[in-house]
């Protein structure tokens, strides 16, 4: 590949220097030198593109490149070395532009055997030795170091490790590893050094295979055809039809000439490469790196995208959901509890729950005499108290469980959510749910998609089914399919391949053998997944998963002007052809009338270098788009407390529960109410000024008044609790009345987030 490049670029620079050598040779009437050098300069073109055109016609390939051979050919043989010459300066230089944007694409990417370790440790005796990981033999001992892939397929022969296998899974969390449990080369340590059995060779092991996978699906990927190429094999006999009526209508081959410089096939040399290398460069403005413009030119005929969705459609990590908690106990002092307790523990989802508590505002404690065991928990001193975070197993010594911790564990099970438990002085009194969550930029992502025509949207996932149900039904996808293996995402690909052209989406090394074999791969690259970028034929180097949407719509609009600029061009040189049939054009004429339509096609082709999703109309700035966010932070906080009163109402005494619920009217009034009332009053306006052509607000002013309307019947009936007894059925209703609010609430908010998300998008 590298020589076929200097050979492009070699060619491109001897056309360029034949060109102008002659055009400074004819300026000082030394007509003879003009013409060799412009034959000069377009001989090895002619040579290097007669070799290409056997090597694709042996491949089962013609198209635009065989009506360039035959007009420079012709030029040359019939004495029009100049048509000659600037036909050759039109055909490698289209190839030279192609060459840029992949050698771009190319430079940003690292190799996908780049992540692969080369390097084991291998334990003989007592003596722990580093050696190549071809030199590893079934049966023998390896040590994992800390932060390490795992090299090779084995099995854990320590007490435990905790492995994070995300990127050969999809499987979010990390996942505690017992003696005699598989582990999978590719994976991270996430834990502490552990010994591993080895059980298959590197050549044989999982992270060989998935390379080997994404080897044979790109090698066995169908070769693209260029959009030019289907125009020119219409364009071509119908070129060798009016040249041949042209000398029987004379009997002149000059006439025939004519006919072939009028049909040089720049307009299809140049309008699609230029449309599409042009729209590269528009992608590149939004962070999507595509490999060339025919990445770009198969990512706008897509009918189907998969995704994968552990970091593309998800974050990839755990995140904090919710904070249970014990009867009387305070959600954010749980939370300090156990992120002061997490900072000194080196386990993966320490890190989410401390980002958590930051995150809220809490002030951490430093804790002392920490001891932490691997698998189950973590335990310490904190103001004197001696606080433990961990597993059922390990905080729980009783057998029965109390009614807020089966609620937890129930809850935790609803959402597919890891649950740590935080306890004081061997008391429990709250529980962490932690789980992988969706992007915020991933509702608009599929909107996006949608409004850019594509018709099928699948979540293909190396995850759980529950889990993975859950995101597809919070998306409205078209399908899910969950618990995929590598070589399993590659069948789904080919499986929707079969019906219409697709594109697969991914971030991990367990997505590159599908991102090869997808007919566009386009792949997350702004976390360092080079083993996806490698394969992939997109890359977004943004963090956001809306870019997928944009590269499709830059795409078809490349698409269409590419299509303009061929049909007018095709249409402007048939008519010339036309004139030079009948001999109302000689060579040099035609020669002329075709740069005219050349020029005027590649100018055209470059408005695809204009952004894409641009509109006329009001805007707003990038600051004031991040001013729509303005208290959602604290609603949330608000709705926490709503939340931590619906749970205390389940045990409540008449006497409490009137307190809790009129405390519950008064956050709703003050908080929910107020927040509502100002969004429809101050910031819709705004909105409905920008996104008047694209989204439609009415629904979110419906969910405002219903918010409205469940606040009034929670006012009504705390006017009602003084004159009437509080029995349990007013307590279940006044229970249904602020959950519901709750409930709607979070679902409101999170739509205005991704109405938010999409104004400052636009803005930025």
């Amino acid at each position: 590949m590298p020589f076929e490049r200097i050979l492009r670029w070699a060619l491109v620079v001897i056309a360029i220097a034949g060109l102008t050598a002659g055009i400074l040779a004819r300026a000082t009437n030394r007509s003879d030198l003009a013409d060799l050098a412009w034959e000069l300069g377009t001989a090895p073109v002619i040579g290097g593109l007669a070799v290409s055109i056997v090597r694709d016609f042996l491949g089962g390939r013609l198209g635009v490149d065989a009506i360039a051979l035959l007009s420079m050919s012709a030029a040359l043989a019939l004495g029009q070395p100049l048509a000659g010459a600037v036909v050759a300066l039109m055909y490698s230089g289209g190839n030279v532009l192609e060459d840029i944007a992949i050698a771009r694409a190319e430079r940003d990417l690292r190799s996908l055997v780049d992540r692969a370790p080369r390097q084991a440790h291998r334990k003989t005796g007592e003596q722990i030795e580093e050696v190549p990981i071809e030199a590893v033999s079934v049966g023998e001992e390896l040590l994992v170091k800390a932060g390490e892939i795992v090299p090779v397929d084995g099995i854990v022969s320590s007490a435990s490790a905790n492995i994070d296998e995300s990127a050969v899974t999809g499987e979010p969390i990390p996942v505690e590893k017992t003696r005699g449990s598989a582990v999978l080369s590719g994976s991270l340590n996430a834990g502490e050094t552990f010994e591993l059995t080895v059980t298959a060779p590197a050549g044989e092991s999982t992270y060989a295979g998935i390379v080997r996978m994404v080897t044979a699906a790109q090698t066995a990927k169908a070769p693209f055809v260029r959009l030019a190429d289907r125009f020119a094999l219409i364009l071509l006999p119908v070129t060798l039809v009016l040249a041949f009526v042209a000398w029987r209508i004379s009997g002149d081959l000059t006439r025939s000439l004519a006919v072939l410089v009028a049909a040089t096939p720049c307009p299809l040399i140049l309008a699609a490469p230029v449309a599409f290398i042009a729209g590269v460069a528009q992608s590149a403005r939004r962070g999507i790196l595509a490999k060339g413009g025919g990445a770009l030119e198969a990512l706008a005929r897509a009918h189907t995208v998969l995704f994968d969705k552990t970091g593309t459609l998800t974050v990839g990590g755990a995140r904090l959901l919710s904070v249970e908690v014990a009867p009387g106990e305070d959600p954010d002092e749980v939370l300090t509890l156990g992120a002061s307790l997490e900072q000194a523990s080196h386990h993966v989802l320490a890190k989410a729950v401390v980002a958590a508590a930051v995150d809220r505002g809490l002030k951490l404690k430093p804790p002392k005499h920490v001891k932490e065991a691997m698998g189950s928990g973590v335990s310490g001193l904190i103001d004197g108290r001696q606080v433990s975070a961990g597993s059922l197993e390990m905080l729980l010594s009783h057998a029965e469980l109390s009614p807020w911790e089966l609620r937890a564990m129930r809850r935790a099970s609803w959402r597919s959510a890891l649950i740590v438990f935080v306890a004081v002085n061997g008391r429990p009194i709250g529980a962490l749910l932690l789980a992988d969550e969706l992007r915020t930029d991933t509702p608009r992502a599929i909107r996006l998609l949608r409004d850019a025509g594509i018709a099928r949207i699948v979540m293909v996932t190396g995850d759980r089914a529950a889990a993975a149900q859950a995101i597809g039904a919070a998306l409205d996808l078209d399908a899910v399919l969950a618990d995929r293996v590598p070589s399993d995402k590659v069948e789904a690909v080919r499986t929707e391949q079969r019906l219409h052209p697709t594109i697969m989406v991914g971030d991990g090394i367990n997505d590159a053998p599908a991102l090869a074999a997808a007919d566009i791969g386009v792949a997350l690259g702004a976390r360092g997944a080079s083993a996806s970028s490698e394969a992939a034929d997109v890359v977004i180097l943004a963090d956001r998963l809306d870019r997928v949407g944009e590269a499709i719509i830059i795409a078809q609009r490349a698409r269409r002007i590419a299509l303009q600029s061929i049909f007018v061009g095709m249409g402007l040189s048939l008519a010339a052809m036309v004139a030079g049939t009948v001999g109302w054009l000689d060579p040099v004429p035609a020669a002329i009338v075709q740069e005219v339509i050349d020029v005027a096609v590649i100018l055209n082709a470059l408005r695809a270098l204009t952004p894409a999703l641009g509109r006329a109309g009001p805007h707003i700035t990038a600051e004031q788009g991040l001013i729509l966010h303005h208290d959602h932070q604290t609603l949330f906080k608000d709705l926490d407390r709503l939340r931590k009163i619906v749970d205390a109402l389940d045990d409540a005494t008449p006497e409490s529960a009137a307190v809790l619920i009129r405390a519950a009217q008064r956050i709703v009034q003050s908080s929910v109410v107020m927040h509502e009332r100002k969004d429809e009053d101050s910031v819709y306006p705004k909105l409905a000024e920008v996104l008047r052509d694209r989204h439609g607000l009415s629904a979110m002013s419906r969910a405002h008044r219903e918010i409205l309307h469940l606040a009034r019947l929670l006012a009504r009936i705390v006017e009602d609790l003084p004159s009437e007894k509080v029995d349990r059925y007013l307590v279940r209703d006044a229970q249904r009345v602020i959950e519901a609010i709750e409930t709607l609430v979070r679902m409101h908010t999170a739509q205005e987030e991704d109405i938010y998300e999409a104004v400052a998008a636009q803005a930025a």
